[in-house]
């Protein structure tokens, strides 16, 4: 281990005489600093939505599993009246902890993600909804509906298991789908970078022969192009990690966004760690492929 540690070390660690075989510039640089930056910045996105999806569809399961929820659908002047009765009975069902209606300010809420913070919902005919919290052994829901419709006609009791399953899964699907496109961008980041090494020995093939010629051995050759390629994607991914972060941060951080239904999209508290790892990984990532492209190469040159 160690002395596969000091050939890892010797490779990556500055040379002035072997860095100078590989040109500071050209397209191939400007390839794979930008190739390196935009699909981290892209990743950065993608890692933003699986966990947002993952953490909602854990919050939609967990809320919605213990909540029902009564509408009233009847005239402003009946609808204390109806109201009160549904209460009356809701209180007195077994299996019921608690049954409050939503006021004025927490239906505004409700509507702001999709229509704003101005929305005037006190002009509007919206129906009275009382939110129902059971307890742990839950409750009758078909001897509910029963009393329901003798007493309070206009009484509809929604559940949510029709509606809570699709919402979950849709939320776990995100989260797979982001994974997915993080694993294809990274594909296509090695893809690229070894197009740019490969296309940048091939351009420096008399050099590398006349290397060759005076002893240089493929190691050393190939470690000029590793070390060379991994501190471009390194800087790539750093610029591309710094920009998504800060327009994630800016526009859908929490304490900084209006209330929109993308308010959840983004990081909370550690998850915003994860974003350290991303240049290392594009490093390592790049000092692998970079290597094969290399020692592929090579020996085609032999």
């Amino acid at each position: 281990m160690s002395k596969a540690g000091g050939q890892i070390t010797n490779l990556i660690s500055p040379n002035w005489q072997r860095d100078r075989v590989v040109p500071p510039t050209g397209f191939t640089a400007i390839l794979t600093v930008f190739t390196s930056a935009v699909m981290a910045f892209l990743i950065v996105f993608s890692l933003a939505l699986s966990i947002a999806a993952s953490r909602l569809a854990g919050q939609w399961g967990e809320a919605l599993a213990l909540s029902t929820t009564l509408k009233i659908s009847v005239s402003s002047e009946l609808m204390d009246k109806q109201v009160a009765k549904a209460l009356k009975i809701l209180r007195t069902t077994p299996g019921i902890k608690s049954a409050t209606v939503l006021s004025v300010s927490e239906k505004r809420r409700l509507l702001e993600p999709w229509f704003g913070p101005k929305i005037p919902v006190e002009l509007l005919p919206l129906p009275a909804l009382i939110n129902i919290q059971e307890d742990r052994s839950g409750y009758d829901a078909e001897s509910l509906r029963l009393r329901l419709v003798a007493n309070v006609p206009s009484a509809v009791l929604d559940n949510h298991k029709r509606w809570r399953r699709p919402l979950v899964i849709s939320g776990q699907r995100l989260s797979v789908l982001g994974v997915f496109s993080m694993l294809l961008m990274t594909g296509t980041s090695g893809a690229m970078i070894t197009l740019a090494a490969r296309a940048s020995m091939s351009a420096n093939a008399q050099v590398i022969s006349v290397l060759r010629l005076i002893g240089a051995t493929d190691t050393y050759i190939a470690s000029a192009f590793m070390r060379r390629f991994t501190l471009r994607a390194l800087v790539g991914s750093t610029i591309g990690t710094a920009s998504a972060t800060s327009i994630i941060y800016l526009f859908f951080n929490e304490g900084q966004a209006q209330p929109s239904i993308l308010t959840d999209f983004g990081f909370q508290s550690t998850e915003w760690l994860w974003l350290i790892l991303i240049p290392p990984f594009f490093g390592t990532f790049a000092l692998l492929v970079t290597w094969r492209a290399a020692q592929n190469v090579l020996r085609g040159l032999t």
